[in-house]
């Protein structure tokens, strides 16, 4: 079952759409053309995320295009231009790159057609209505949090554990054309910094800034490189116990080249995020420690919420973050929803239990 708290707050959003903006007419939404734009299908997350969205709008009575850029810039943005001109009546994009597409977002503001950037912030730009994603700042925090609960410096419970260290750890970031990988990875040092300073936890690469660690398009296959690197330069005679992942995706990659490597059983301390199915079963298996879980299925329909407003002229009501996220150029209304941890001792409660999968597609 899902949260009662978001059936709460569906409800309430649901009901407050009926305030139109001061100064504005309203129109009617129904069968619209929205153009929807995805990163890429090489990751299940955004395939989930497009159809969610997809399913959710069309069930309004709208007309949905969806399309994925397969992580190619210009890919996205003939298909954003295509959506602007076959009447688009609102754009929700996710972006490639979230400072590349000034161009069509220019375009769509000189047709008048309002713009949701969808988890990912597009930067650069005054031609951006709304964000809606997570609290990606706490989604670090959880990862790093994750980190030092499965190496003992920190209990469930949040007090302090049993272990003491030292402990070598590496650190890996997003894409750093991605807005949200500063989130991620700030939100994560903002936990480990400390340990890092007195000794508990040593990155023996040395590579600990944004900049040096961050994975082009999130790639797993590039982050299997740097961690083969990595393995094979610095750690000859030491091992590896822990590595901070912000994606899933990337841990797979890290995790192939610790077992190239001559790990496991008894794998380093694994982050992730997205529980994305091979890294649950992964989980599951003792391999990867944890990933933090974002309900596409939660964002997929305070999108669609945000859309049927805009699309009849209101300002959305499900708006809680006004001050956070500047684009370069603007402060963006965003709505965040909560991520949650997942490892071995709640995956089922999580994941299972919300119908996000089911015990067969586990085994």
């Amino acid at each position: 079952m899902r949260s009662s708290k978001f059936v709460v707050l569906v409800a309430v959003l649901v009901a407050a759409c009926g305030a139109p903006a001061a100064g504005r007419q309203s129109r009617p939404a129904d069968g619209a053309l929205v153009g929807v734009t995805m990163p890429t299908t090489s990751s299940e997350r955004w395939i989930r995320d497009g159809e969610n969205i997809k399913r959710d709008l069309e069930s309004r009575g709208h007309r949905v295009d969806l399309q994925f850029a397969q992580n190619d810039v210009p890919n996205q943005v003939r298909q954003i231009e295509d959506q602007i001109a076959r009447g688009a009546k609102l754009l929700i994009i996710a972006s490639v790159d979230g400072s590349a597409l000034t161009a069509p977002l220019q375009r769509a503001a000189d047709a008048r057609i309002p713009v949701i950037a969808y988890d990912r912030l597009l930067r650069g730009s005054q031609n951006v209505d709304y964000y809606s994603t997570f609290e990606n700042f706490r989604v670090g925090v959880y990862q790093a949090e994750s980190l030092l609960t499965g190496l003992g410096l920190r209990n469930a419970d949040a007090s302090r554990g049993a272990a003491t260290g030292p402990f070598n750890v590496e650190l890996f970031a997003g894409s750093a054309d991605d807005n949200n990988s500063v989130f991620f990875f700030n939100g994560a040092m903002s936990v480990l910094r400390p340990y890092l300073d007195d000794g508990t936890l040593v990155v023996r690469s040395g590579q600990t800034e944004f900049q040096a660690v961050t994975t082009l398009r999130w790639d797993g296959e590039t982050a299997r490189k740097r961690m083969e690197e990595i393995l094979t330069t610095t750690y000859r005679r030491s091992k590896v116990n822990g590595v901070l992942s912000p994606y899933d995706g990337i841990s797979l990659g890290v995790l192939t080249a610790l077992k190239d490597n001559g790990y496991g059983p008894g794998f380093p301390i694994v982050t992730g995020q997205d529980a994305e199915l091979g890294s649950v079963k992964s989980i599951i298996a003792g391999q990867q420690y944890s990933t933090i879980y974002k309900d596409t299925r939660e964002l997929a329909t305070v999108t669609a919420l945000m859309a049927e407003a805009v699309l009849k002229d209101r300002t959305p009501p499900q708006l809680n973050n006004l001050n956070d996220y500047h684009n370069g150029v603007k402060v963006v209304p965003a709505f965040l929803l909560n991520p949650v941890s997942v490892d071995r001792t709640n995956y089922h409660r999580v994941l299972v239990e919300s119908g996000y999968y089911t015990d067969d597609q586990l085994r």
